[in-house]
């Protein structure tokens, strides 16, 4: 299995934080490999989210998701329905006295036979990369 996390705090009080990783039309402002985004109900277990991701040579590649776990303010879970790979993503957020959070984001992906051969490699340097983008959403976050 291919696996990746990130753990930052974010001074911004639990409920904003959530908020914004929540809200899909934020995601482009801090996940550089989406191409396009779009939620077409209100988000909430079993919603689907229509998204595009950068695949090799930056085509588009479908990357939908269905929301698994909507708890707020404290916990986000996702699984990848579309597309060649299909991670599971579970967010956790942690109020830290008022006015921070702690964010928690693990990403995983099984990947088996001649997928994990030819894509093991790719599939992570995405993942890795997917986790990092908390640094640019801490960013936004802070400066708002």
């Amino acid at each position: 299995m291919s696996s990746s996390s990130n753990s930052l705090v974010v001074t911004r009080p639990v409920e904003d934080v959530f908020a914004f990783f929540t809200d899909p039309s934020n995601d482009k402002r801090w996940r550089a490999h989406v191409v396009s985004i779009a939620a077409h109900e209100p988000v909430t277990v079993g919603s689907r989210v229509h998204q595009s991701v950068a695949g090799p040579s930056g085509r588009p590649i479908a990357a939908d998701i269905v929301v698994t776990a909507f708890e707020p303010p404290t916990r986000y879970g996702f699984k990848v329905v579309a597309g060649p790979v299909r991670p599971v993503g579970d967010f956790r957020f942690i109020a830290v006295g008022d006015s921070a959070t702690r964010v928690d984001f693990v990403l995983s992906a099984e990947l088996t036979g001649l997928k994990k051969l030819l894509m093991g490699r790719a599939v992570q340097h995405s993942m890795d990369a997917e986790v990092a983008g908390l640094a640019r959403a801490k960013g936004i976050l802070e400066s708002a």
